[in-house]
């Protein structure tokens, strides 16, 4: 009998592991809490592995019927909130939220620094920090920057190329905005 359990058991756990590596198997629709795979598939794995090691446990002197009965009944307490805690952790893992993807308008808005000289007609190279990450693009401005001026973004002409202005302050003091 403790074979049959540990057989239900492992088909259990090789269900659960075939779900999360290859995803919902089967078509089972889009079925989620209780009836998804892998929740089912833990109740599988709780109910072989728990009666396995409950019937191990139990008097041979106990007829067969009463030892397969109390060893279901044991893996269903450890089956039940196995799976409940697989439903909360898949659901855990398929909600968990995400940074949302940036586009060229997170560009507009961004500092950073010249590092290829920047012609007043042509393109030079900037370096700007956005969402924490340093990264080059080509540049445009209305007037020649040089390497080292601290800009600021006015406009995404593409995904890599800005239009920016100086942020350097002028020998007055005051930001110059060109």
């Amino acid at each position: 009998m403790e074979v049959l359990f540990l057989v239900l058991g492992a088909f259990g756990v090789g269900v659960l592991l075939l779900a999360l590596v290859v995803g919902e198997v089967g078509d089972l629709g889009d079925a989620d809490g209780p009836f998804s795979v892998p929740a089912l598939a833990a109740l599988a794995g709780g109910v072989g592995f728990g009666g396995a090691a409950a019937a191990s446990v139990l008097p041979e002197e106990l007829p067969d019927a009463g030892r397969a009965a109390l060893a279901l009944a044991a893996g269903l307490v450890l089956a039940v909130p196995l799976a409940w805690a697989t439903v909360r952790l898949s659901r855990g893992l398929r909600d968990m939220p995400t940074a949302p993807t940036l586009t060229r308008s997170d560009l507009v808005g961004t500092q950073g620094v010249v590092v290829s000289a920047v012609p007043a007609p042509g393109y030079g190279e900037v370096r700007l920090v956005l969402a924490g990450q340093q990264l080059k693009f080509a540049a445009s401005s209305d007037t020649p920057l040089p390497a080292g001026t601290p800009v600021y973004v006015v406009e995404a002409l593409s995904d890599t190329a800005v239009h920016v202005v100086s942020t350097a302050p002028d020998p007055g003091g005051t930001i110059q905005w060109t």
